[in-house]
């Protein structure tokens, strides 16, 4: 037994430690925002979305006005908080009712984990199709399904376990993802047990570059292109040092092959903005560390016109809205500019109405929580298709239906009529006469 006591000490140390700065981070952001706090967005959990061998929560945020081809935000709350605190604190429900866009929200539950943080270091929550990582990736999935999200417009963020976690969804699945933002993480694969993650949050590591990288290339069978990324922490960062995010960017610029020098550097205020191109020019990685800021999201001014979510615990007033900038990094306020809004097609429509109004969406007719077909990665044909076939929504509520699923014809045009189609898949299902 003594030798089992000294085994765990540092574990229980560590785990103190963290306890600490945690409730210390917590005492020192609780001030409220000057104007008040903003009124959190309407939540609606989605209880019947495929396998979850995670066993996490599914909540979602629909605009009234949603834009066609719509584009798709996870985000990923940190330890202690639920999918409503991260909402309301970085504000990215009420920049999607001003951009058209949808926000999915994954939520831990205190069964996995005590203080409600993702399992961004378990190897059984952090490999391709397994636990965790799985079922947010089945979230996503009936989401793109449900709300005809445009497959190239998928982004994921979250603060530290869930930023980590975020890095998690970018490493495993990055064919899924066009572009990632992680606030005070860490790099992929940089711990495997609870010990080792709290020595990555807490201690100065050296790893090769192309160790990182290498962590990456081997989470999945994708050769690229990869995501772009974000990276956002702050210099006085107790709880997560940012020598993670140092090893965040140098796992990234390794697997895009760039320079580790970066192309551009800057000074915004006391914060520093670095930026990484491709060879065509384009910035795949930027990087903000914002000086003297503690553990949290930065939020921009209270008077700024950009300012989104409610400063609070782990939300903190720096002067730049992270979720501003990397909604502009992604592209959703050039996206929206350029397209104009339209209504939803008629399943999407019906979907999103249920969500709004009654809280939960289960699958119609006897619907389960039973897995779907396997999943396959779309071919670049499917991808192009996407924004405007309306084949496979009509299939897809087929099959939560529990009606045979008719084999439809793939269209490539965006004057194909939706008419003709949901004709042909009622006559297939023998629901009308032929």
């Amino acid at each position: 037994m003594n030798n089992l006591d000294k085994t765990m000490a540092p574990l229980h140390a560590l785990r103190r430690k963290f306890e600490e700065l945690l409730e210390l981070a917590r005492e020192k952001s609780s001030r409220p925002r000057p104007d008040g706090p903003r009124t959190a967005a309407a939540l609606r959990e989605i209880t019947a979305f495929s396998r979850n061998p995670g066993n996490l929560r599914m909540f979602v945020h629909v605009p009234e006005r949603l834009s066609s081809g719509a584009s798709l935000v996870v985000a990923l709350h940190g330890c202690s908080q639920t999918a409503g605190d991260y909402d309301q604190g970085a504000g990215w429900s009420s920049l999607a009712d001003h951009l058209g866009f949808v926000v999915l929200y994954p939520e831990q539950q205190p069964a996995n984990n005590p203080k409600n943080c993702f399992s961004w270091f378990l190897p059984g929550d952090t490999a391709r199709d397994y636990g965790e990582a799985s079922s947010i990736r089945q979230m996503v999935e009936h989401a793109i399904a449900t709300f005809g999200i445009d497959r190239r417009r998928v982004f994921v963020t979250g603060l530290s376990a869930g930023g980590a976690m975020a890095a998690v969804m970018l490493a495993t699945y990055p064919e899924v993802f066009a572009g990632g933002a992680v606030i005070a993480g860490l790099p992929y694969g940089c711990a495997r047990t609870v010990q080792q993650a709290f020595e990555a949050m807490f201690a100065e590591r050296s790893t090769a570059q192309v160790v990182l990288g290498n962590r990456v290339r081997a989470a999945s069978k994708h050769r690229g292109p990869w995501p772009k990324l974000s990276v956002w922490h702050g210099t006085a960062d107790p709880i997560v040092r940012p020598s993670n995010s140092e090893d965040l960017i140098r796992q990234w610029i390794d697997v895009h092959g760039l320079s580790s020098a970066p192309a551009y550097q800057e000074t915004i205020g006391v914060h520093e903005r670095r930026v990484w191109n491709d060879a065509d020019g384009n910035t795949v990685i930027e990087a903000f560390f914002i000086g003297g800021m503690g553990h949290g999201v930065p939020l921009g001014s209270a008077i700024s016109k950009e300012s989104w979510g409610a400063a609070g615990p782990f939300f903190l007033e720096a002067g730049i809205s992270s979720t501003h900038h990397i909604a502009s990094f992604w592209r959703l306020d050039q996206d929206f500019a350029e397209t104009p809004r339209a209504s939803m097609t008629p399943a999407a429509s019906t979907q999103a109405r249920a969500i709004r109004e009654e809280g939960a969406v289960t699958a119609a007719a006897g619907g389960t929580n039973e897995p779907d077909d396997a999943w396959v990665e779309p071919t670049a044909e499917a991808v192009a298709r996407s924004a405007y076939d309306p084949s496979p929504m009509i299939e897809a509520a087929f099959r939560a239906a529990g009606l045979p699923v008719p084999k439809l014809p793939r269209v490539s045009s965006s004057a194909a009529a939706p008419g003709s189609i949901i004709e042909a898949a009622l006559k297939a299902a023998g629901l009308t006469r032929t």
